[in-house]
C-alpha cells in the first residue's frame, strides 16, 4: 500500500484513539444524572443530594439525582451499566446489585465487574438487627429463644431482594437456626414502617432510616452486624457476641460510571468525591447518622466488589436464598 493511501487510515486512527480524552478535556460539558438505586428517602438517597449538591459547586454542572429503586436496585444499576460511557451519568449503588446479584438472579442484565467502571466507595458500616418495641426482646440471644418458640410465625422486613438487609437476616436464619419468614420491601421507607406497624417483627438496616423510630420509642435495637462493636454506635453489642463469633455483614455502597467511560473522568469524579467525603461538615452531618464514610482509589472500588463477590457467593448458595 502507498504512502499516500497509509497516511489518511494513519490520521483516522489517530483521531478515533484521541477522541475519548479529547472528550474529557471537556468533560462535563452538561448536567450530570445521578441515578440512585433506592427510594427517595433511603440512605442511599440521603448520601447521593448530599454528594451531589456539593459536587455540582466543584464541577461546574448542575447534578440531577433520579431515583430508580425497582427491582433490588438492579434497575438503576443496569441502567449506568448501558448508558453512554461519557461521565454523564453515573450511579449509586450497593453490594446487593453489585456483589449479590451475580449469584441471587438465573441472569442479571449486566456484569457488575465488566459493564460498569468503579469510581469510589461511599460508605461502608454494619446494619443495625432492630425489633418492634413491643416485642418482650431486648437481645439477640431472646430474640432468637422467642423465634425458636415461635417457628414460622415472625415475620421480617427487608429493604429489598438481593440487599444486605435480606442476606443479613438470612445469614442469621442460618447461623442460630431459627425459621423466620422474608417481606421484602422496596426501598428502607416502607420496610422500617412495616415493622414499627407490626406487620414485621424485625428488621436488618443501616442506622439511618431506624434512627428516628429508636429515639420515638417505636423500634428497639439489639445489635450490629460488624465483627466487632462499631465505634459509631458502640452501645450496641455485636451480633458475634451473642454466641455467633466470626458473624459480619457490611452494609457498603458507591459510585460508578459505564465501562469505557475514560480514565481522565473516572479519576476527576473520583479526586472530587473523595475531597467530599473528607469535608469535616460532611463527615460530621453523616456520621451522625450512622454512615461510616469511607473513599479511596477506584481500585479500591473494583477490589471490594470482587472480593465480596466471592466472600458471598458460598454464603448466598448455604442460605438458599434466590430471586428468579
Amino acid at each position: 500500500m502507498s504512502a499516500r493511501r497509509i497516511w489518511p487510515l494513519l490520521v483516522a486512527f489517530a483521531t478515533a484513539a484521541f477522541a475519548p480524552f479529547a472528550g474529557a478535556q471537556n468533560w462535563p460539558d452538561k448536567p450530570i444524572k445521578f441515578i440512585v438505586a433506592a427510594p427517595a428517602g433511603s440512605s442511599l438517597d440521603v448520601l447521593a443530594r448530599t454528594i451531589g449538591d456539593r459536587l455540582k459547586d466543584r464541577l461546574g454542572q448542575p447534578v440531577v439525582v433520579d431515583d430508580r429503586p425497582a427491582a433490588g436496585g438492579t434497575v438503576a444499576t443496569d441502567f449506568v451499566a448501558k448508558s453512554p460511557p461519557d461521565g454523564h451519568t453515573m450511579v449509586i449503588s450497593f453490594n446487593g446489585p453489585l456483589a449479590f446479584g451475580p449469584h441471587l438472579y438465573a441472569k442479571l442484565p449486566y456484569d457488575p465487574q465488566k459493564d460498569l467502571a468503579a469510581v469510589i466507595i461511599t460508605s461502608s458500616q454494619p446494619n443495625v438487627l432492630a425489633v418492634n418495641a413491643s416485642l418482650p426482646i431486648q437481645s439477640v440471644k431472646e430474640l432468637v429463644d422467642y423465634a425458636k418458640a415461635n417457628p414460622g410465625k415472625l415475620n421480617y422486613a427487608s429493604v429489598g431482594n438481593g440487599s444486605s438487609s435480606h442476606l443479613t437476616m438470612e445469614l442469621l436464619k442460618v447461623t442460630a437456626g431459627i425459621d423466620i419468614v422474608h417481606v421484602p420491601f422496596n426501598g428502607s421507607p416502607p420496610a422500617v414502617t412495616a415493622t414499627i406497624q407490626g406487620e414485621t417483627q424485625m428488621i436488618f438496616a443501616v442506622m439511618q432510616p431506624l434512627q428516628a423510630q429508636i429515639q420515638a420509642g417505636r423500634l428497639r435495637p439489639l445489635a450490629v452486624s460488624t465483627a466487632k462493636r462499631f465505634p459509631l454506635l458502640p452501645e450496641l453489642p455485636a451480633v458475634a457476641e451473642a454466641g455467633y463469633p466470626g458473624f459480619e455483614a457490611l452494609a457498603w455502597n458507591g459510585i460508578l460510571v459505564a465501562a469505557g467511560t475514560p480514565r481522565p473522568i473516572v479519576q476527576r469524579l473520583n479526586t472530587e468525591i473523595n475531597a467530599i467525603l473528607k469535608d469535616p461538615s460532611v463527615k460530621s452531618t453523616l456520621n451522625a447518622q450512622g454512615f461510616e464514610l469511607v473513599g479511596g482509589s477506584s481500585e479500591d472500588f473494583a477490589t471490594l466488589i470482587r472480593s465480596e463477590s466471592d466472600k458471598w457467593a458460598p454464603v448466598i448458595r448455604k442460605t438458599g436464598a434466590r430471586i428468579d
